[in-house]
């Protein structure tokens, strides 16, 4: 199975010291995950939170080369999944502004035959991290 990270679950996975790496890698390792996707949203996404919150203390340069080196680690395939999509491929379920980056990275992810993993609560049809 191919999953597609959102921002929170590829920054989780990114950084070592992060409160939820090990939860990240525990997962990917028990449903035996060979292959993670990633998206202009979940790459930028990752880049501005490493180089915006002060607890990572990053640069954007920084943070870029980390997922470079993430993406180009030998433990796990990542593929990049062109983003096509505009807000007409929003599931209904869609109703707040807070859910919108969600229905469309769950469709994204629906669309190249992936899944959307999360330790985000409540978005339907997408993976839970498990605690």
């Amino acid at each position: 199975m191919k999953f597609l990270m959102d921002v929170s679950a590829l920054i989780s996975l990114g950084v070592l010291d992060h409160e939820f790496h090990q939860r990240t890698v525990n997962f990917l390792a028990r449903q035996h995950v060979r292959e993670l996707a990633t998206c202009a949203i979940t790459e930028l996404g990752f880049t501005r939170v490493l180089a915006q919150a002060p607890q990572y203390g990053l640069s954007v340069a920084q943070a870029r080369d980390l997922l470079r080196r993430l993406k180009s680690a030998d433990t796990l395939k990542f593929t990049f999944i062109a983003d096509s999509h505009d807000a007409t491929h929003l599931p209904a379920w869609v109703r707040t502004a807070k859910q919108v980056t969600d229905g469309h990275l769950m469709e994204l992810a629906r669309a190249h035959g992936a899944v959307l993993a999360t330790h985000d609560r409540g978005i339907p049809g997408a993976v839970l991290i498990p605690a």
